[in-house]
């Protein structure tokens, strides 16, 4: 399933069997006078440190980072991250946290490990959390409060257009980090390609990707992210650096049953997902009326379901350890 690998086409099927269907450098434990919300074109923000992230924090968010964790998962088989970190970690950061199932099944999995789950703008966590596990609101592009040489591994998912300066992220990361400890971050490319030249070059799919990198400039935060972690890591000073990288197919349109269960999985997770990507973005910083989003989206929800169209996006997965031996 590496990027270089052509999925066959299943030119044979027609069904679809998953159908519609801190304050600035400090963290705050998550307690009701934080959890404000700001609304905007129909969608739910979080007011704290408004305007800073792009996504929304209501259900419809999360029902999309919740799919994306199970596609994840499907991916890498079952695993919750590919560093060697070993079978007893000690102290865990899962940075940008959503949802927090990641960081409940790492938590479940490793129940001598103190796991902490950090994101700007929580969304819906989940009610049932194991003992070592907890949650906090948290800036990760401020200076971090953890001790310095405290953790052992970093995660990180789908920080794509959240970070201005990913230098200074990658700094603190390296600063936290006890030497031979690891970070690994995943990170999606938000430009959908095709292998048979049926994502054409004027289609509504090729101006997704370029839409949404226009947007993610003129945000200051880059959506090339995917592109970008496994230099930023190597620039900060990690090593043994390794990149893995996938494909998600967008669409059941995969012959392999695997990675047809992907692709379907993730064209539901595009639907879900597909207006809190580009909503605030569009309106606030390229001119766009929320009537013209809503008819792009209809646009891009027809293509979607286009089985003529073999499209699919690059995974990558980064890791990358700290040194024997490494100051903060």
């Amino acid at each position: 399933m590496q990027t270089s690998d052509h999925i066959p086409v299943d030119d044979t099927r027609d069904d679809d069997p998953y159908g519609d269907s801190h304050v600035d450098s400090a963290t705050t434990s998550l307690k009701s006078s934080i959890m404000n919300y700001h609304y905007e074109n129909g969608r739910r923000y979080s007011a704290y440190k408004q305007g800073q992230y792009w996504g929304p924090n209501d259900e419809q968010q999360a029902d999309q980072l919740d799919i994306c964790h199970h596609i994840c998962n499907l991916t890498l088989n079952g695993r919750l991250h590919l560093a060697p970190i070993g079978p007893t970690p000690r102290r865990v950061l899962d940075v940008g946290t959503g949802t927090g199932l990641w960081a409940v099944d790492f938590a479940d999995q490793h129940p001598s490990a103190d796991v902490i789950g950090t994101d700007l703008s929580p969304v819906q966590l989940p009610p049932a959390v194991p003992p070592n596990l907890r949650f906090e609101i948290d800036d990760c592009t401020q200076p971090w409060t953890f001790a310095p040489a405290s953790l052992d591994f970093i995660h990180i998912r789908s920080l794509y257009g959240s970070v201005a300066d990913w230098p200074a992220f990658y700094h603190e990361c390296f600063k936290a980090l006890a030497p031979g400890g690891f970070v690994e971050q995943v990170e999606m490319s938000v430009v959908p390609k095709s292998d048979d030249a049926s994502v054409a070059p004027d289609s509504v799919f090729a101006r997704w990707g370029q839409v949404s990198l226009a947007a993610g400039d003129a945000f200051g935060k880059s959506l090339r992210t995917v592109d970008e972690s496994k230099q930023g890591l190597v620039d900060a000073g990690f090593v043994d650096v390794v990149e893995r990288r996938f494909k998600w197919p967008i669409g059941g349109w995969p012959k392999d049953e695997r990675m047809r269960e992907i692709g379907e999985f993730n064209r539901l997770h595009w639907e879900r997902g597909i207006e809190g990507w580009c909503m605030f973005l569009l309106t606030n910083y390229l001119g766009w009326t929320k009537d013209e989003v809503m008819v792009y989206l209809d646009q891009m929800r027809a293509m979607l379901r286009d089985k003529k169209v073999h499209a699919y996006q690059d995974l990558s997965v980064v890791y990358g350890r700290k040194p024997l031996g490494a100051s903060p």
